[in-house]
């Protein structure tokens, strides 16, 4: 059977319909407000985001691309809501884009509308002036103008009507940037069934989403990682969901919500795992599992990892806390994800590939055949050309292999292999791997420069002050020398770099290889 067949996607109104149906007025987003816990129900956020939809569509009569900017928030999300019930296509940046990149991607994507919060007030108007398309902008960020959203285009409004739509699901729904971690960023467009669709697999443990369970959203909503899995997902199951806001805010709203279910980043991992290890060294009479409750709380079960390799080993020391650590794979290409945690595979793998995905393998890349693939990408015809193989699956540009049970393995990227001198390819993400257990190294990037493997350090310097560590550099270059022992002649380390600052990444929490590189 392909899986193509039978294949449904609900739309964004349909998922809110029914969660305020079922759920009603159960908790489903909430948030820390001066100091208060607020909550926000599933009848809440339908009818929000249904006035916004009206609001929307009040203002244009034409489908329009909308920009939203801003941290997560009740209202980003709502918003974001409304523009996808209301036809139009929501194109979600980070807060932090600058000014001069803002104006090229809206000038390329032809955004119209622009929704953002307090503090990109001062850019807004100047972007304003620096895009022809842009014709309006909503301050989301002001508590007086959007509550007179919420109540001027209620249910019981004279423009109820006007959410009485229905989308068309192949249409393009919203344009995602890729993070551009290797070059130009690319619009890819995604819809309806792209980007809902995607969260209709079969989960392969049950236990990990359950109705009423708590949620902990700390990654940037911009990304569809986060925006599918921790808003529509849960919308879905019954999951809620509180919003972290900011990535500094990480501790103080575990221990207020304390959720039984984060998804995260490898690199936020780590950085949470070295707090509980702080813990447990300067209050030995705690057990591990104490230790770990004091940063996430009493409930804590599962973190779900994406976006980069996780280390088995770092799943083993959170299997000592008591809690499952387990990574997925995806692409925003592919509507999202590709594979989903599990506990019975290989710590290994990246899980198990999900229903919606046919996966093979092709000279070594990963390539899939899904419903919920993208559209293209905005405005590039040869790029997305180059996306896709004769037959139509997508090149995924990880290097890889999938075993009959359908456990999913990644090796590489195509695009980062080092090619030596001697016609040796060799993936850098195998090498960087073997840092993974040196509690010495808190970041590395592996590249090739003249013709030699060069692996770039920023060492864990916390870690060198507790364990009394003077000569970073030598203990490090000895370690190297005890890899390169075992290594293959193509794969031998020939230089170490120090580095005294972390890498720049991009929001998701990746190394921004590219930049480093040259």
């Amino acid at each position: 059977m392909s899986v193509t067949d039978d294949f449904y996607a609900p739309s964004l109104k349909e998922l809110l319909d029914a969660g305020a149906e079922k759920w009603k007025d159960s908790p489903f987003l909430k948030y820390i407000k001066n100091g208060e816990v607020v909550e926000n129900s599933f009848i809440k956020v339908r009818n929000d985001s249904n006035a916004v939809c009206r609001w929307i569509r009040s203002t244009v009569s034409d489908k329009i691309n909308v920009a939203i900017i801003g941290k997560t928030s009740y209202e980003y999300l709502i918003f974001f809501s409304g523009v996808l019930l209301s036809g139009n296509v929501g194109i979600p940046f980070s807060p932090d884009i600058s000014v001069a990149e803002a104006a090229e991607l809206f000038n390329r994507v032809d955004v119209e509308m622009l929704l953002f919060e307090d503090e990109f007030s001062d850019k807004a108007e100047e972007l304003i002036k620096k895009c022809p398309s842009l014709k309006y902008m909503k301050n989301i960020g002001s508590e007086n103008e959007v509550a007179d959203i919420y109540k001027k285009y209620s249910d019981s409004s004279e423009y109820a009507e006007l959410s009485d739509i229905e989308v068309d699901k192949d249409e393009c729904a919203v344009i995602i940037f890729t993070s551009g971690t290797t070059g130009v960023k690319k619009g890819v467009m995604l819809s309806t069934k792209s980007l809902i669709g995607n969260i209709m697999y079969h989960d392969y443990c049950t236990d990990i989403f359950n109705e009423n369970d708590v949620s902990l959203s700390i990654l940037p909503m911009y990304h569809v990682y986060c925006f599918s899995g921790d808003y529509i997902k849960n919308l879905k199951d019954g999951v809620q969901v509180c919003l972290n806001g900011n990535l500094r805010d990480i501790v103080t709203n575990l221990k207020t919500f304390e959720p039984r279910v984060v998804r995260l980043v490898p690199l936020i991992a780590q950085s949470l795992l070295q707090r509980v290890k702080m813990i447990r060294f300067r209050n030995s009479e705690l057990s591990p599992r104490e230790a770990a409750e004091q940063v996430f709380g009493k409930n804590i079960t599962w973190l779900i990892s994406g976006g980069a390799y996780l280390n088995p080993e770092l799943i083993e020391e959170y299997d000592k806390l008591g809690i499952y650590l387990r990574q997925g794979y995806g692409m925003t290409e592919a509507g999202c994800r590709i594979s989903v945690p599990d506990d019975t595979v290989s710590r290994e793998s990246v899980g198990r590939v999900i229903d919606l995905c046919e996966v093979r393998i092709q000279n070594g890349e990963i390539q899939l055949n899904t419903p919920t693939k993208m559209l293209g990408y905005y405005n590039m015809p040869d790029e997305t050309a180059e996306m896709f193989t004769v037959d139509g699956w997508l090149k995924t540009g990880d290097i890889g292999y999938v075993t009959e049970d359908k456990q999913l393995f990644i090796t590489g990227r195509v695009k980062n292999l080092i090619i030596l001198s001697g016609g040796e390819n060799v993936s850098p993400e195998a090498i960087e791997k073997k840092f993974g257990g040196i509690e010495l190294v808190d970041e590395v990037l592996v590249y090739g420069e003249n013709d030699r493997i060069v692996a770039e350090i920023y060492p864990n310097f916390d870690y060198a002050e507790v364990n009394n560590i003077q000569d970073i550099s030598s203990v490090l270059e000895s370690i190297v020398d005890g890899m390169n022992e075992t290594a293959k002649a193509s794969h031998i380390i020939s230089k170490i770099k120090i580095r005294e600052t972390p890498f720049e990444k991009t929001g998701a929490g990746k190394i921004k290889r590219y930049e480093t590189v040259i």
